[in-house]
């Protein structure tokens, strides 16, 4: 297997990242046979249709038998599991990646469960989704302009990291490298408690006694707010669980910034409240205008 060449990939869960990441190698003809494995059938019927994998598998220890890259993109809870059950079967030159949203713990199960694979592991982050789930969300470009978090293991050896980063790029994405504890403090406050903020308020109107009635008079701000309480239930109650303690900091923090809110309010202090909302304002613009 050479750095830009992949002849066999494994996607050990057939879904909008490990597809699109499958999609986008293809049309750069990276890669050869692509395996996808899953638990769904209708599912895997559909990638194959869609030309996602070439061949289907519910049996993630055969399927990673010859594997030059093997690609894990189902929730960070799976993961444990699906490594136990490569371990014995993945060849020696094998690279073993993944999509996990949290990093530290996922970088603990390379160690677990592949102590003899590790200089072969390369734990990332690709920072792209969508709404949609399932194979038929897989698209060719998710990953262009979009950022790749690697996050290497203290094993994990050069030539491995190399080819993982020629990859991503090959899908146009911009690739980054930081360590796991840093990655999931910064993703905890971007990510993390903003979906479950939108969880917690979205919950709130729904506890309302005319909730229904609050729902049918919502319109385009509500719906920007709460679009993210939309997502996947499992994915996030694992996200939530593996990153526990920067969660938590950051869910407190957001606390004591509501108490504030609320102070600020109850007193009518109407100078302190507009210098309040103009701070966030005038970040967020900012913040706006560099993403453009």
């Amino acid at each position: 297997m050479s750095a830009q060449k992949i002849n066999k990939l494994v996607l050990l869960g057939t879904g909008l990242i490990g597809g699109s990441f499958s999609l986008a190698l293809k049309r750069a003809r990276l890669v050869g046979e692509v395996v996808g494995v899953g638990r769904n059938a209708a599912n895997l019927a559909r990638a194959i249709e869609l030309r996602v994998i070439d061949v289907a598998s519910h049996d993630a220890a055969q399927a990673v038998q010859g594997a030059d890259l093997v690609f894990l993109g189902t929730p960070v809870g799976q993961m444990d599991a699906l490594m136990a059950q490569i371990a014995p079967h993945l060849p020696p030159h094998c690279i073993v990646t993944d999509g996990g949203s949290t990093k530290q713990d996922v970088c603990a199960l390379y160690r677990q469960f592949l102590p003899n694979q590790l200089a072969s592991c390369v734990p990332g982050h690709p920072i792209a989704g969508s709404d949609l789930s399932g194979a038929s969300a897989a698209t060719y470009g998710l990953y262009e302009g979009r950022r790749i978090v690697l996050t290497p293991l203290a094993e994990t050896s050069a030539e491995a990291l190399g080819t993982v980063r020629t990859l991503w790029q090959a899908c146009g994405a911009i690739v980054y490298e930081m360590d796991a504890a840093t990655h999931d403090g910064v993703f905890a406050a971007v990510s993390h408690v903003p979906h479950l903020v939108s969880f917690a308020y979205m919950n709130a109107v729904l506890g309302k006694d005319n909730g229904e009635q609050c729902l049918d008079f919502a319109g385009t701000g509500f719906r920007d707010f709460t679009r993210i309480a939309g997502s996947h239930p499992e994915m996030w109650r694992d996200i939530t669980l593996a990153n526990r303690d920067a969660i938590l900091t950051d869910l407190r923090a957001n606390v004591a910034q509501l108490q504030s809110l609320i102070a600020l309010i109850e007193v009518g202090e109407s100078d302190a409240l507009t210098e309040y909302i103009n701070q966030a304002s005038q970040a967020r613009s900012a913040w706006g205008k560099k993403r453009i």
